[in-house]
């Protein structure tokens, strides 16, 4: 694996798309013809995914993506080394366009017989939600067919595996210019919190790779929604950025129903999708989460406590609002906090720190310790964009415990998303 300083290169024009309906080769023959600074970074980043076991970081429109050519064993097993991830956790397939899939469910290495065999198409099942979520954040479960050109690693020896369309045009057009199906879960160190901008991809895994497509920050901020339409009724594998209220809309999808769960599963199962095995998207911090309905006076109490009992360790903590807490929950007076809060410098506007004089237990004098309080928003869409970045922030300035108020899951499939992943990154889950 390299040791050198991972570079990160920006590409953020071509994440804007070509601007009118070229194809794909179309766009790319312009920008080789006009020889930009991204087409070279695109093409160096191909020419590594055909031929080294290295991966390439490269966004999304959910989240950052550690890629490498789905049909070589050498270059999937470098994600799992880059990543330190279990190798039996199922990657997810990324296309450029329905022939490339096509081409995965019929592969050219069946035996001479198979002109006379009839192509195996995209199950029909699929059509409408292919219609209209691709390209998207939406993954589908197929079967992987006999003679599969897809490396073993990749669907972790299952009879089945996950692909999707990325609507991000730069994903889009990577896949296009490398010519190979890429397997690319998000690309941060194994259980940490996905990475929606380069700057958390290089802190992850810098010296683990080498390259970093700089795309600028991803649009949803959870990963995609994967379905499985080969079982009755379908079912919903991992909640995303596509809703299961959307899906019903859909025919064939009306009884779609939910096959995961917020936990993780037994140590001996193994995951038809990515994120329903292993504790996921977690600091370094302990994360507690509060049930929506937690009163903020209760939770207040709860953190004043934590603060004052040295076995907890709180010396600086971080605070997640959504709806109903105030700013400070009010551990500092109203007057005290407008006059100490301050700005944080950091990648996100709004976070800022204010100190709690706090007397510890058996400990005769007083201390000062910090709190970084953000609000995320109150809508879903701004929740899950932010999501990850402030636990990735909070955990730049070495915080013990980060509090979060949760939202109500039943309110629609993006709040379920949100907090499928807040309680796989949760130490504690209460309501006070």
């Amino acid at each position: 694996m390299t040791a050198n300083e991972t570079r990160v290169v920006s590409v953020q024009r071509l994440n804007q798309g070509p601007g009118d309906n070229r194809s794909l080769a179309d766009w790319w023959a312009d920008e080789r013809k006009n020889a930009t600074p991204e087409s070279k970074a695109i093409e160096e980043a191909a020419n590594l995914l055909r031929t080294s076991d290295i991966p390439v970081a490269f966004p999304t429109e959910t989240v950052y993506g550690l890629g490498a050519d789905a049909t070589r064993s050498s270059a999937v097993q470098g994600i799992y080394r880059a990543k330190q991830r279990p190798s039996d956790n199922p990657l997810i397939i990324h296309v450029d366009s329905l022939d490339m899939l096509e081409r995965l469910l019929n592969p050219s290495s069946q035996s001479p017989s198979s002109t006379k065999t009839p192509r195996i198409p995209i199950p029909s099942i699929y059509k409408p939600l292919i219609d209209r979520f691709w390209p998207g954040p939406l993954t589908i479960i197929l079967p992987n067919p006999s003679g599969s050109e897809l490396a073993p690693e990749v669907t972790s020896h299952l009879t089945t595996f996950g692909a999707r369309m990325p609507s991000s045009p730069l994903a889009r057009l990577l896949i296009h210019v490398t010519d190979r199906p890429l397997a690319a879960p998000s690309a941060n160190a194994s259980t940490k919190p996905s990475p929606t901008t380069a700057q958390h991809v290089h802190h992850d895994l810098n010296g683990r790779i080498d390259l970093v497509l700089d795309g600028g920050a991803s649009g949803v901020g959870v990963e995609s929604t994967v379905v499985d339409g080969l079982c009755d009724p379908p079912a919903i594998l991992r909640p995303g950025g596509i809703g299961m209220e959307e899906l019903r809309k859909c025919p064939g999808w009306e009884n779609v129903s939910k096959a995961y769960n917020d936990g993780t599963l037994d140590v001996k199962e193994i995951p038809r999708a990515p994120g329903m095995k292993y504790r996921h998207y977690s600091p370094k911090a302990r994360v507690v989460l509060f049930e929506p309905g937690s009163s903020a006076a209760g939770v207040m109490r709860h953190v004043q406590k934590d603060l004052k009992d040295t076995a907890i360790g709180a010396h600086n903590i971080g605070i997640v609002r959504t709806r109903n807490w105030p700013q400070g929950l009010g551990l500092a007076p109203d007057d005290v906090l407008a006059k100490t809060a301050k700005p944080v410098t950091a990648a996100l506007d709004n976070l800022v720190s204010f100190p709690i004089p706090v007397q510890e237990t058996g400990n005769p004098s007083s201390r000062t310790k910090v709190a970084y309080d953000y609000h995320l928003g109150s809508d879903h869409v701004s929740i899950a964009h932010g999501l990850f970045a402030i636990l990735r922030a909070l955990d730049e300035f070495d915080v013990d415990v980060i509090y979060v108020e949760g939202i109500n899951d039943g309110e629609g499939d993006l709040a379920a998303a949100v907090m499928n992943r807040l309680r796989k990154a949760a130490g504690a889950e209460m309501k006070v």
